[in-house]
C-alpha cells in the first residue's frame, strides 16, 4: 500500500490531463494525524523549481498536513506566474481539506520551462481530495511517474510502527538526489527534528550516492511525514536504520529503472583514508563515460577505472590499487591480474570493488552504463 501502509494516511492518484499520454498525473497524500510532523531534503541545484521554493518555506516549521504532486510539468523557470500556480495549488488543497495552505507541500515533475494549466490543475485538486482513500497509495505512486517504466514503492515494518514510501525517477539521477520525488510516511510518534536527523542520515548514504548519469535536477525533493497514529516512539537508532533501509530500497529501484540502462553498476570503494575520499573515487568512476560505455559493451576495461580515479584528490598510490569486477580481481597493485576474459558482464548486475589500500573507510556508489537507448530517450522528451 506504499504511502498508505502507515496508519493515519490517505492518498489518491488521478488523471487531469497534464500528461500528453492521458495517464494519471496528480497525486495527493494527506496526514490525518494526530501528529503532523515533517522533514524534507531538497536538490542542491541552484536552479530550483517553484515548488521547491514553496516547500522549503512550508517545511520550515515542521508541520505539514498534506503533499500534492503533479507530473506532466516541472513548473521550473516559469517566472512569477509559475510561482503563483504553486501557491494556488496549495490554496486549492487547503480549501479542499480545510487546512492552512502554509502546511501543504507542493511537488512537480516533467518538462522545464512550460506553464502548468491551472484550469486543469486546480479543479483536479478537488477531485483528488474527493478520491482520498487508505487504499490510494498505488494510484498516487503511478501518478508521479514521468519517463519511469513502473511505480517504485516500499514498506518497512518496525516494532509496532511502519514506514511506507513511493518514489519516481528515471533520468537526471545524481546528487543532490535525482530527478526524483520521494514521499515517505510513518505512523511512528516522533517530532520533526527527530525525523529530520533520521532523513538526512538516510539520504546521505542512499539517494545522494545514486549517480546514474551525473546530471542534477531542479525539482528533487524527499519528504518524510509522521502521523504518530501508532502511539509508538521508536528509539533514534532503530528509526534511522528503518529510514535508511527504505531509502536504499527505493534508490535501488530508481537505479534499476534508469533511462535506457542495460546494467546496474555498484561501485564499492574500500581502504580509503576518509569517507569523502571513498565517495570521490567512486563517483569519479560512476561519471566516467568511457567506463560506462565499456560496461555497456560487456567489456571489463579496468584501465578506465584507474584512469578515472587518477583524476581525484583522494589519497592513494595508483600502483597499489586493486580492482575487482564481478568477483574477479583484474588488477592487483596497479598491474594486470586475472584475465579480462574471466569476467562475465552479460548479466544486468555489475559489481566493481576498488581497494585503495590506504585506510579503513569505505563508500558505495550506484550508477548505470551508457547506452544507445539513453541517448535516444534524452534526444526528445514527452510526458
Amino acid at each position: 500500500m506504499t504511502v498508505t501502509a502507515a496508519q493515519g494516511f490517505e492518498a489518491s492518484g488521478i488523471a487531469i490531463g497534464l500528461k500528453d499520454s492521458g495517464g494519471k498525473d496528480l497525486a495527493l497524500v494527506v496526514n490525518r494525524g494526530p501528529r503532523y510532523a515533517s522533514a524534507a531534503v531538497f536538490t542542491s541545484n541552484r536552479a530550483q523549481a517553484n515548488p521547491i521554493l514553496w516547500s522549503k518555506q512550508v517545511v520550515d516549521d515542521g508541520t505539514v498536513n498534506a503533499i500534492v504532486l503533479n507530473s506532466g510539468g516541472a513548473n521550473c523557470f516559469t517566472g512569477p506566474e509559475g510561482f503563483q500556480t504553486t501557491h494556488a495549488t496549495a490554496e486549492a488543497v487547503a480549501s479542499a481539506l480545510e487546512v492552512s495552505a502554509g502546511d501543504v507541500l507542493v511537488c512537480s515533475t516533467g518538462l522545464i520551462g512550460v506553464q502548468l494549466d491551472r484550469d486543469k490543475l486546480l479543479p483536479g485538486v478537488a477531485t483528488a481530495a474527493a478520491a482520498l482513500s487508505t487504499d490510494g497509495g498505488a494510484d498516487a505512486a503511478e501518478a508521479i511517474l514521468t519517463t519511469d517504466s513502473h511505480a517504485k514503492t516500499a514498506v518497512v515494518e518496525g516494532d509496532g510502527w511502519v514506514i511506507g514510501g513511493m518514489a519516481k525517477g528515471a533520468g537526471m539521477l545524481a546528487p543532490g538526489l535525482a530527478t526524483m520525488l520521494v514521499v515517505l510516511t510513518t505512523d511512528a510518534d516522533l517530532a520533526s527534528d527527530q525525523l529530520d536527523r533520521a532523513l538526512r542520515a538516510a539520504t546521505r548514504v542512499s539517494f545522494d550516492r545514486l549517480d546514474s548519469d551525473g546530471c542534477m535536477s531542479t525539482n528533487d525533493q524527499v519528504t518524510l511525514l509522521a502521523s504518530g497514529a501508532s502511539g509508538v516512539s521508536p528509539d533514534a537508532d532503530s528509526f534511522t536504520a528503518a529510514v535508511r533501509e527504505i531509502c536504499l530500497d527505493l534508490a535501488r529501484q530508481l537505479q534499476g529503472d534508469a533511462e535506457g540502462a542495460s546494467h546496474d553498476i555498484t561501485i564499492e570503494v574500500l581502504g580509503a583514508v576518509s569517507e569523502d575520499d571513498a565517495v570521490e573515487v567512486g563517483r569519479s568512476v560512476a561519471r566516467n563515460n568511457l567506463f560506462k560505455a565499456a560496461v555497456f559493451g560487456n567489456d571489463p576495461n579496468w584501465g578506465r577505472v584507474l584512469a578515472a580515479i587518477g583524476t581525484t584528490q583522494a589519497v592513494f598510490d595508483p600502483y597499489a590499487v586493486d580492482v575487482s569486477m564481478n568477483g574477479v580481481r583484474v588488477c592487483h597493485a596497479g598491474a594486470p591480474d586475472a584475465p579480462r576474459e574471466d569476467v562475465d558482464l552479460t548479466g544486468r548486475a555489475v559489481s566493481v570493488v576498488i581497494d585503495l589500500k590506504e585506510g579503513t573507510e569505505s563508500a558505495t556508489i550506484l550508477t548505470n552504463d551508457l547506452t544507445h537507448d539513453y541517448v535516444h530517450e534524452n534526444s526528445a522528451y514527452s510526458s
